[in-house]
């Protein structure tokens, strides 16, 4: 996908592939429409064919009539209407009718993603994926590489937090260059923290270029897939290790330093009273907790629309980490694809949520949900709608949403 001139690249469709794919997320974050199961449809296309791309509504027109591309053409002037409304939400903040205060980041993974903290009026960068710039080179970037590029994203935040997710890769996410990837069930095999604790000079590397770009500016690092107190234990012995070296070295000790942990294997779920003790942070990686809690793989098409992330399950499972990090006062976040859709931002919000990150282009519109909510109201409803409901409550919140004006 990112040897493609973004330029020219108008849409992504896929035959197979999941909404949840890793490559259907980077295609969204980059702005563009991604469709998936799309079947045989390249048997259907002709070289040079035009098509026209709906990605909203999952359509894909092949060779489209006059009244197709007069109806699209409209219904794009629609859209752009309403980028231009959410534009006037930019500098306003994401507080809710009865007063609380909501924190919204983007997620990035390219420099270029940093142009759209200010665009999108967010509050920092929840999320940076730095596998993306690893997965785009055909060697492993040496520190000053990284260095470099980390330094340049912190002066792009220009203040604004960014929160570093140390590399993750493994599952559908592989480096070229590094061997070890040839399993049965990668998305549970090696890959993320293990493969840095397996390797530990390419941890250490990794660390050593966060701490010399940070250059006594804060910095926020997050381990990935930590499924043990050990692991995180053992990762963050590597963090000060590195530390200490650099300080040696003569360069600056960063401002404020945060480690956290996303929460992406349950088994962390039954070690948080130890966890929060150890941590600075936590941030809720719902992609691949709710892969493992379902026991169903996201890169999957035959699984992607059977568990919806709106469950009873899935909400009460976010509400009891929402409850956990405010007793024990340590920040959370959400950063999973649902926090950028509205109606399922508005659900995680009732279950006690105070922070997600999304793609940039999700902001504008979850700020807008945020804005027409009345928080207190709703978080007494979806606690009701949770004691008596087993089924999933989608369809009630949609009703909800409408009769309260609520915009999502």
């Amino acid at each position: 996908l990112l040897d493609y001139d973004r330029a020219r690249l108008r849409a992504l469709v896929l035959e197979e592939g999941s909404a949840n794919a890793h490559v259907a997320i980077v295609a969204r974050a980059l702005d563009i429409p991604v469709i998936g199961r799309a079947t045989d449809l390249l048997s259907r296309i002709e070289p040079l064919d035009p098509l026209i791309v709906d990605g909203d509504n999952a359509h894909v027109f092949i060779r489209p009539g006059e009244d197709v591309q007069q109806s699209f053409a409209e219904g794009m002037r629609l859209r752009e209407e309403r980028k231009q409304k959410y534009a006037t939400l930019r500098d306003l903040p994401a507080r809710t009718l009865d007063g609380a205060d909501i924190a919204l980041h983007i997620n990035a993974g390219l420099l270029i993603d940093m142009q759209h903290l200010k665009t999108a009026g967010a509050d920092g960068v929840g999320l940076y994926r730095t596998e993306i710039p690893f997965m785009v080179r055909s060697e492993f970037p040496d520190a000053e590489a990284q260095a470099e590029l980390y330094g340049r994203i912190l002066d792009q935040a220009d203040g604004k937090p960014v929160v570093f997710r140390t590399l993750d890769v493994g599952g559908d996410k592989v480096l070229p260059y590094l061997d070890g990837f040839g399993e049965d069930n990668p998305a549970m095999g090696w890959r993320a923290i293990r493969i840095g604790l397996d390797r530990p000079a390419l941890l250490r590397q990794q660390l050593r270029a966060l701490i010399v770009a940070a250059r006594g500016r804060d910095l926020n690092i997050m381990f990935p897939m930590v499924s043990s107190i050990d692991e995180f234990d053992a990762a963050r012995r590597v963090l000060e290790l590195e530390l200490k070296r650099q300080i040696a070295r003569g360069h600056k000790r960063p401002g404020r330093m945060k480690v956290g942990v996303m929460l992406e294997v349950p088994a962390l779920m039954f070690q948080l009273d130890a966890l929060f003790k150890r941590i600075d942070f936590l941030s809720i990686g719902s992609n691949d907790l709710l892969q493992f809690v379902f026991a169903a793989d996201r890169g999957n098409p035959r699984l992607a629309d059977r568990y919806d992330v709106l469950s009873p399950a899935a909400l009460r499972l976010f509400g009891e980490v929402a409850r956990r990090a405010a007793k024990a006062k340590v920040p959370l976040s959400l950063c999973g694809e649902m926090a950028g859709r509205p109606l399922e931002a508005m659900a995680l919000l009732g279950m006690g949520m105070r922070s997600l990150s999304m793609n940039p282009v999700s902001v504008a519109p979850v700020k807008a949900m945020v804005r027409s909510l009345d928080l207190a109201r709703f978080s007494r409803f979806l606690s009701d709608l949770l004691v008596r409901e087993e089924r999933v409550p989608r369809e009630i919140l949609r009703t909800y949403a409408v009769d309260n004006d609520i915009l999502t």
